[in-house]
This record gives structure tokens, sequence and C-alpha cells, in this order.
């Protein structure tokens, strides 16, 4: 059993002081890459910048944005793509680096030493600084389990942090690899993520090799980052631990964590999991926010009621499609929540005998959230969010009386007097609407 912690207090969201640059070679890609973290305003996240394309696309590192790659994490965003980018949040995550953007020219995160300790040194070498908000903290409260054949993974309630337990387990294969079985147990802070996860480094299998170089993969991987196990033992090097394979993964599942965009309070038990298991667990663990969100009465920690949303919305009754913000990430990210009844005044002449909310209004929703994200800022202090272009509509679902309406809007891009979002309507967790928004700021 790993020792119960004490709950730490609500902690400030941090970003570097200063930027830090790696250069090293793509494990996958073999190419020479470039990248820079700078410091971030809070609510940014870890925000990937691809300098190397037109226009310099972002992509979040958040778990919407996770795609299926073999054998390593990638987040993609229209053309930004960015992957084995999964040491690299480890890092931010356990050195608690909650905001950065990360400008990179090139699709692929340097391996670097195939382990986590030069980006640990970067980060420590640029220095924290703490900004003006609270860093959110999501407890676990119920098991959440997730399995693909022998592999499983479960979040448990936690004792005030995240803790990690892994037990690997590869059978022995006709001479090629001996069995192998290693469990480790961590407690995910700053001092030991540096000290005993960080320097464990990628490793493949001798028998794998060959099939990974057909796959066009593994083009940048050698000795100086990479571990290859043959029968007895790897190949050219020493182990620094002997669980060292199984701390790798624990290195990698902490960097996927990262992609929920909070403070995990939760105990994850991992059995022989990868990366595609690990971003099935994401994918529950923001489901399981979601829900806890739209269930929440109580007040709120960091949105916005309605007084707060008509201080910033020129829109008035019967007009107003907004009841509460109930998240907030910056500038960044927004969610809202609008409850639709009979009492609508819409429904007395848009097909009163079969009450169906209008698709346009979703869309209306969507564009005033989107105009409390964009006139928070004090640049934007007096201004107006006019809307300008509404673009990739599908209305999906129904929405009828009854229904509680969840809207979701994520900036793409902002501009002096220019705003790009994307935004999306939920019901019960499903997808009714979806819209890419842009806007124009005015004087009001």
């Amino acid at each position: 059993m790993l020792p119960n912690t004490p709950t730490p207090p609500p902690r400030a969201q941090r970003t570097l002081k200063t930027p830090v640059e790696y250069r090293g070679v793509g494990l996958h890609s073999g190419k020479e890459i470039r990248v820079v973290l700078r410091p971030a305003e809070a609510g940014n996240g870890v925000t990937f910048v691809r300098t190397d394309l037109d226009e310099q696309p972002e992509v979040r590192a958040h778990g919407n944005n996770m795609r299926a790659r073999e054998r390593r994490t990638c987040i993609q965003d229209g053309r930004a793509e960015v992957y084995t980018c999964e040491h690299l949040l480890a890092t931010l995550y356990a050195l608690g680096i909650d905001n950065a953007m990360v400008e990179i020219d090139g699709e692929e995160v340097p391996g670097m030493d195939g382990a986590a300790t030069e980006f640990v040194r970067g980060v420590k070498d640029a220095g924290v600084v703490e900004l003006k908000a609270q860093r959110t903290v999501y407890a676990v409260k119920h098991p959440i389990y997730v399995r693909e054949g022998n592999a499983s993974l479960v979040a448990l309630p936690g004792s005030g942090r995240l803790t990690v337990e892994y037990h690997l387990d590869y059978p022995a294969r006709n001479g090629a690899v001996s069995h192998t079985a290693q469990t480790v147990g961590f407690e995910v802070t700053a001092e030991l993520f540096e000290r005993e996860i960080a320097p464990a480094r990628t490793f493949v299998f001798e028998h794998e090799v060959e099939a990974l170089r057909a796959a066009g993969l593994g083009k940048g991987a050698g000795p100086q980052n990479t571990l290859v196990m043959g029968p007895h033992g790897p190949r050219d090097t020493q182990l620094q631990w002997d669980d060292e394979l199984a701390r790798h993964k624990v290195l990698d599942l902490i960097g996927d964590l990262a992609n929920v965009g909070v403070d995990l309070d939760a105990h994850i038990i991992a059995t022989r999991s990868g990366h595609a298991l690990n971003r099935h667990l994401v994918r529950q663990l923001l489901d399981a926010i979601e829900h806890e969100q739209e269930q929440s009465d109580g007040p709120l920690e960091n949105g916005l009621d309605i007084r707060e949303i008509l201080k910033l919305l020129p829109h008035r009754y019967p007009f107003l499609m907004i009841d509460r913000v109930i998240e907030l990430e910056g500038f960044k990210r927004a969610a809202g929540i609008k409850n639709v009844t009979i009492n609508e005044p819409f429904f007395q002449g848009h097909w009163p005998e079969q009450p169906i909310m209008p698709g346009v209004l979703q869309l209306e929703a969507m564009a005033q959230l989107a105009g409390v994200l964009l006139l928070r800022k004090l640049e934007n202090t007096g201004k107006l969010a006019v809307l300008w272009s509404i673009d990739k509509v599908k209305l999906r679902g129904a929405v009828v009386p009854g229904d509680q309406l969840r809207v979701e809007v994520e900036t793409i891009r902002t501009k002096p007097m220019v705003g790009h979002v994307r935004a999306r309507c939920k019901v019960a967790g499903k997808l009714v609407a979806e819209a890419e928004l842009k806007f124009t700021l005015v004087d009001a």
C-alpha cells in the first residue's frame, strides 16, 4: 500500500519564468527538431505552436485532441499535429507547470535521452512563476475502469495527490524474450519524479525492431535514447534499475494523464497498459468531470452566475441563452448551461405541437458563451463581440423541453479585434450541435 498523505491546499497556477529551448532528434521521425517553451497566461494550458506551418496553427494538450497513433502519444487539431509529447507533458505536470506555449518546428517532440531527465533540467533552469488563478483539482470519487484484453486501468479515490501503481508483465516469447514482470508504485511529486521516474528510458524488444522500422517508426532510435531488450537483458547498455521498464511505463502514463488538464487526486492502478488504454482513461476522466459539473447545484468556484453574465453580455430576456457559466479556463475555454423549458417563448411559434429548440438558437447560445470568453479580457472592456462568420455547422440531435443544454467553446485563435472559436452543444453527454465561429470586436 502507498502511504496516505494529507490533501494539499489549493495552489496557484504556474508558468515558466523564462523560455527554455531543446534541440534533438525525433525517436520515430528521425528529424532534427527545435522546441522552445515560453511563459503563458493563466488558463492557457500547454499549447503547442507549429512554427514550421503556414499561419502557425496551435493544438492544446487536452484529451479532446488526443489521437490514436502506434506506440506514442499524439494530439491534433486540424493541421496542427504533435506526437511523442508524453515525456515533455509528464515533466510539466510533475513539476507543476500548468501554462506554457510550446513552439515546435516539426511534428515530433525530440526524444532527447529517451526519458525526461533533460526536460526536467531545462524546466528547473527556467524557473517557475505563480499566477493569479487557482489550479483546478479533480478528486476521483468512484472507481473508473477501462480494459482491453489483458490490459486494464482503474482510477480509484486518492489520498490528496496522484499516486500510480504499474504492473508490467511480458510473457516469454520463443527464446526472444524471457518472462519479464515488474511492479512499481509512486506518489507523483516533483522531487520523486525527477529522481525515480524521469531517468527511466524508452525501450523496445529486440524482436520488434524490424517490424517497427518497416512501419516507418524508430528512425531516430539508438543506444543513446532507447533500451533494446533481448532475452538476457538490454543490448549495449545496463539498466539503471531492475524495474526500469515499469518506471518508464509510469512516465508515459503521467504524460498521458496530463491531457486531463487538471491536477488529479486519484490512485491509478495500471496493468499492462499502453498509450491506447491511457487515452481511453483520459476520456473517461473528462466525462466524469463533465458529469459532476452538470450535476452540481452548489456555488461556482470557477464560473459565472447570471448576474456576472449580464455584466458582460448585452443580451436580455427573451434572447439571453446562457443561464450560468460553470467552467472557465482563462481565455481559452468555457462551459455553460442553458436549461430548456416549455416556457421558452420560441416554443409558442416553433412547432408548438412538437416542441424542438431551433438549431439557430443553439448557435446563438454558442455565440453568447464565446462572447463571455472573449469579453472577459481587460483589453476588450467596453466592446461587443459581433458574429462575423459561422463554419462547419452540424446539427446532430433534437433539443426538447426538459433538456439541459451544455455549451462548450474553445479558442482556436485570437488577435486584436478578432476571435475564432470552436463550439459544441451537448445534452446528457451526447453531442447535438457543433460549429466554428468568428467574431469581430467593436466599440459598444
